[in-house]
This record gives C-alpha cells, structure tokens and sequence, in this order.
C-alpha cells in the first residue's frame, strides 16, 4: 500500500510540471506533436527510473553524512559532492539513451535533436533525485525499491505531462488564436491552467502508518508550548 501511495502522489500531487514547473524547455519545445512527446516522454522516464535508485545508493552509502562507516571513515561527509554526482550519473544514462534511440530509432532521433542530449540537464530529471535526497532525509522514503517507484511515478508524470500538452496543442493547429499568443504563449497558458486542474489532486490524504508518526510528532511538538505555558506563568507569580 505505501509503495502504490508513493507512485500515485509522485504521479498527480507531486507532478514535476504541474506542482513545480521542472523541465519546461524540453516541455514546451518538443510538445508540437504526440508522437515526439511519446518518445521524448519515454526517454525522460527511463532515465528518472535509472539515475533516482541510484543516486539513492550513491548518496545513502557514499555521500551522507556516516555513511562511509562501513569503511571505517564514519566522520566523512561528502553531500556537498551531491550535485556533481547526481549530475555525473544523469549524464551517463542519457548518453545510453541517446546510443539507443540513433541505433533503432534515427527518425524519433532526428525529431527530437537536440533536446535528446540535453536530458542531461532536464530539471525534471535533476529535480527527482535531489527531491529523493529531500524525502530521504525526511524520512519518507527509506529503501531501495520506494525510490525506484518514486522515480517511475515522477517519469510518468513528466510523461503525461508532455503528451496532454502536445495532444492539445495539436489541437490548437486548427483554432483561431491571436498572433501574439501562437506557439509558447499559448502553450504556458495552457500549462497554467492544467497546472491549476492538477491542484485538486493535493487534497488527497493517503493514511499511512508513516504519515501518522510525522503528525503524532508534530502534535508533540505543537503540544508542548501549550504544556509550557501554565509552568511559566507558576513561575513568574512565586517571583512576584
């Protein structure tokens, strides 16, 4: 049940387009037609689905604090590396995908051009790993297999994204709209305004054991001032 909550959260709530906007040059250049978006949708979850589990490794037995203890360097903190080497990892894999596709694809290749190795600094790529790093910390995701499935939801995500907008503004082709608005101006209204429907989805609460430790910690917390304050004010009238 957690790993399908995280998946679904990591897909609607957490929408690496919709909720934080990640990815748009790519979005919105290749997003003319469904079948470049399909592929470009593909290449984008395949590399998420790769770089996310393995720079949860990189970064729970290299590059966190401790986390050389098992070398015997418990007093290394190497996390300040994370950005160099989420970066380094992303680019290898988009490298292979990018063999991939010009070997048994070359027309989806030539489509895509030049924003095929330019996943290599897709925000929505970078921005999986670095929020994985977030919620590791934070104690939402804490194996292996949650970081793989957080890292296909949030392909799929920027997948879905992609196609819906290219499906409309294929569309839009044949729709009268103003000169100033036609391509990308219209294309971030449209963004916009699908970002806003996806807003619904943030309504829903998923009852999880974990989220039942963090509220039962922040009612704790929220308590204690509370239980303070007649303490305090004790003190303050034997002062007087």
């Amino acid at each position: 049940m957690e790993l399908l909550n995280i998946f679904i959260k990591s897909i609607f709530i957490d929408n690496m387009v919709f909720a934080f906007f990640f990815g748009m040059c790519s979005y919105i250049a290749v997003s003319k037609s469904v079948k470049t978006a399909l592929g470009l949708g593909a290449a984008v979850t395949f590399v998420m689905v790769m770089t996310v589990p393995l720079n949860y490794l990189l970064y729970q037995y290299v590059l966190k604090a401790g986390a050389l203890s098992w070398a015997g360097l418990a007093d290394v903190d190497l996390s300040f590396l994370s950005f160099i080497v989420f970066i380094a990892s992303i680019a290898a894999f988009v490298q292979l995908v990018e063999m991939i596709v010009e070997k048994y694809s070359p027309s989806l290749y030539s489509q895509l051009g030049i924003f095929l190795p330019l996943i290599a600094v897709n925000c929505a790529i970078m921005g999986g790993s670095l929020f994985m790093q977030q919620k590791v910390d934070g104690g939402e995701l804490s194996s292996f297999v949650e970081t793989v499935v957080y890292g296909l939801g949030s392909g799929l995500g920027w997948w879905l994204a992609i196609v819906m907008m290219a499906a409309i503004r294929e569309k839009t082709t044949y729709s009268h709209i103003p000169a100033a608005l036609k391509g990308p101006g219209i294309a971030f209204i449209i963004t916009g305004l699908m970002g806003i429907a996806f807003m619904i989805f943030s309504g829903i609460q998923f009852d999880t054991q974990k989220n039942k430790e963090v509220a039962e910690k922040v009612e704790v917390v929220e308590q204690a001032p509370a239980e303070a304050a007649p303490a305090a004010a004790d003190t303050y009238n034997e002062n007087l």
